[in-house]
């Protein structure tokens, strides 16, 4: 018992003392999960940091994965894209809902908006050394008009779009539409971009904006 409590608390100090060395300066930790990544059965450390900035978004936030390699904490990936400012939520404040580990995939929650609302989850696989997105879902609208929910595969391409309308004076009859959309390189270094990518569904002619 007193073996088994020495080695625990030698892992819990080799880690506390690598997220240190790879801690952004001034920030504080947000979250920390844990979990298998990359399919070799040993789990690897997820960290998002809040980092203090004068700018609109308000805290910047910074997801690290962490691999022990050769008993040694390393960085596998880290990224500034991936996840919203504390104040992109718009009325409803920090967007950001959390990340999960399931089943291999790393998944990063938002939600905002104020009467008019939307938020989605974004799904990663480690694949070709980066974490890439393989998966998007995304809900929006105001309940008494219209709601709106996307489901993009990224591996085969396949999205369905539905919109299911109450306000039909105002805004026409319920939609649904699945297509293919095939060929978008998404990554946590290049997630959430200034000018968001857009698709126009073929033949609604309305636009996903991911």
């Amino acid at each position: 018992m007193k073996t088994t409590f020495c080695i625990a608390a030698l892992i819990f100090s080799t880690f506390c003392f690598a997220q240190k060395e790879f801690q952004p300066k001034n920030s504080k930790i947000n979250e920390t999960v844990e979990g298998d990544l990359d399919g070799d059965k040993i789990p690897e450390k997820v960290l998002v940091y809040d980092i203090p900035t004068n700018g609109d978004s308000g805290d910047l936030r910074e997801i690290q994965i962490l691999k022990k390699v050769n008993n040694k904490w390393t960085v596998l990936e880290k990224s500034r894209k991936a996840i919203l400012g504390s104040k992109d939520g718009g009325m409803m404040g920090d967007p950001y809902q959390g990340t999960e580990i399931k089943n291999g995939i790393l998944e990063i929650s938002h939600y905002g908006g104020s009467s008019w609302k939307w938020g989605g989850t974004d799904k990663y696989r480690f694949q070709n050394s980066h974490f890439e997105l393989i998966g998007f879902f995304s809900e929006s609208g105001k309940p008494e008009e219209y709601w709106t929910t996307v489901d993009f595969n990224l591996s085969t391409g396949k999205i369905i779009y539905e919109k299911e309308v109450v306000n039909k004076k105002e805004y026409g009859n319920s939609k649904k539409e699945v297509f293919i959309k095939k060929g978008m390189k998404i990554n946590l270094q290049n997630r959430n971009q200034e000018k968001r990518r857009e698709i126009l569904i073929p033949k609604i002619k309305e636009k996903i904006y991911i």
